[in-house]
């Protein structure tokens, strides 16, 4: 999936509100099995509707995908379209010389964060 300016500066847009941005990150954390709405918001510090609101904002740019499990509605991020991202971001990667570039595959190794940062 080649992602393109448009599409990137949709998510850019979602993800430029810091409890979005915190909802991502706590998702990709949380795996592929994701997590329940309330369970979210709750992470996050915000309010069943402001957190219903921002979640519905990131699937509509993409970066997350929702599923109903019995009467929760759980989120997990979109792996796919974050990579997108990522390659969209990387993609002319020092001008040309891709090899002088981190593999992105060296950061995913990496030990995560138990928690992701908050801004205050």
């Amino acid at each position: 999936m080649k992602l393109e300016e448009a599409q990137a500066l949709d998510s850019f847009a979602a993800l430029s509100q810091p409890d979005r941005l915190q909802m991502v990150r706590l998702l990709v954390i949380a795996g592929p099995e994701g997590m329940a709405a309330g369970a979210i918001g709750d992470a996050v510090g915000a309010a069943p509707s402001s957190a219903s609101f921002h979640l519905s904002h990131l699937e509509r740019a993409g970066l997350v995908t929702s599923r109903r499990v019995a009467r929760s509605i759980v989120y997990s991020a979109d792996y796919a379209t974050l990579a997108s991202l990522v390659d969209f971001l990387t993609r002319d990667c020092c001008q040309g010389h891709p090899e002088v570039c981190l593999p992105r595959t060296e950061t995913c190794r990496s030990e995560p964060s138990k928690e992701p940062a908050r801004a205050d």
